[in-house]
């Protein structure tokens, strides 16, 4: 609706007037907060390039997901990094691992609350690659396939209610769709990371879960940020494979993406506001160069706007506690 441009005037002086004639909405409902687990006991360890972040140990991890849940935020995503690594990322698959252990612990406390595990080897594999490697040092897609699938299926039996794959290997998603279905798991959905680019952005995650290449880069699975309609092509091959949620990351350097993705397929759009834009909001705001609060909801409300359903972000805590205010 056209307004004349006194109307808009007289309408801007009342802020709730404003908010009756606001196009877009962001809610504690939107929200996913990322949760890191590590091996060992009694262990809380701030990670230094995401100030406020911690590793948690699985006896320490329901200090963090109480505050969650008084807090209303729906679904945590659940990273794990374990205490032995080696080149074929075994650990991921081990029933009693970090993240296995943390989903029970969690599902029991909170029923209700929503829990998605991360599916790659990225986290458990000794040269930090998220797929197992050729004797020439190439990730083997179609070798790793089978080793996520088992890894998601370990997920769901430990109570998992979704299966985050973001390893980025061409045909995981039906992978794991068929063993899902086959085991009796046909009812847990996978988030797919469908449309990751091989990003600058990722550097402060990689410190939190130790999974920095230990040699090369991820540019041959990961995309390249200069394409789009890429994006289109990787989020369509995977609803066909059987995903059930798509996610673009990273987010705010991509509003674009995201709004292509929302526009073409009418499916759930989840959009991952990664560490690098956490911690350059955070540094920026330690600084004083920056109303730290109002960047940080400023760029939730972009990435709502630009047409994602869900948001996985650092800020969630803090965005809940200014949203339950209003």
């Amino acid at each position: 609706m056209q307004f004349p441009d006194l109307r808009l005037r007289r309408l801007r002086r009342t802020e709730k007037i404003r908010s009756m004639v606001r196009e877009t909405a962001l809610s504690v409902n939107d929200l996913i907060y990322p949760l890191f687990v590590v091996y060992g006991k009694n262990k809380k360890e701030e990670i230094k390039s995401m100030p406020g972040i911690y590793r948690y140990s699985v006896d320490r991890i329901l200090e963090e997901v109480d505050e969650v849940v008084k807090l209303g935020i729906p679904a945590v995503i659940i990273f794990g990094i374990p205490e032995k690594k080696d080149p074929e990322g075994s650990s991921a698959l081990d029933d009693n691992g970090e993240v296995q252990q943390a989903v029970k612990k969690i599902k029991k406390a909170y029923p209700e609350l929503v829990v998605i595990t991360d599916v790659c080897l990225c986290e458990y594999t000794s040269h930090g690659h998220c797929g197992i490697l050729t004797k020439k040092g190439e990730v083997d897609n179609d070798a790793t396939l089978e080793v996520l699938a088992e890894e998601a299926l370990s997920h769901a039996r430990a109570g998992a209610d979704i299966v985050a794959p973001s390893d980025m290997m061409d045909g995981r998603v039906l992978a794991i769709r068929e063993l899902l279905d086959e085991k009796g798991y046909s009812h847990i959905p996978i988030m797919s990371y469908s449309v990751k680019y091989a990003s600058a952005f990722y550097g402060p995650f990689r410190d939190a879960a130790e999974s920095t290449p230990q040699f090369g880069d991820r540019k041959s699975y990961q995309m390249d940020p200069a394409n789009i309609r890429e994006a289109i092509r990787e989020a369509s091959l995977d609803i066909e494979e059987g995903a059930d949620m798509i996610m673009v990351k990273p987010a705010l350097s991509y509003l674009d993406v995201i709004s292509a993705v929302a526009d073409e397929f009418p499916y759930p759009i989840v959009a991952y506001n990664v560490s690098g834009e956490y911690s350059m909001v955070k540094s920026a705001g330690k600084m004083g160069w920056i109303d730290e609060e109002r960047v940080m909801m400023e760029i939730l409300l972009s990435i709502k706007r630009a047409g994602a359903d869900m948001i996985i972000t650092y800020h969630a805590k803090e965005a809940a506690k200014i949203l339950n205010r209003k």
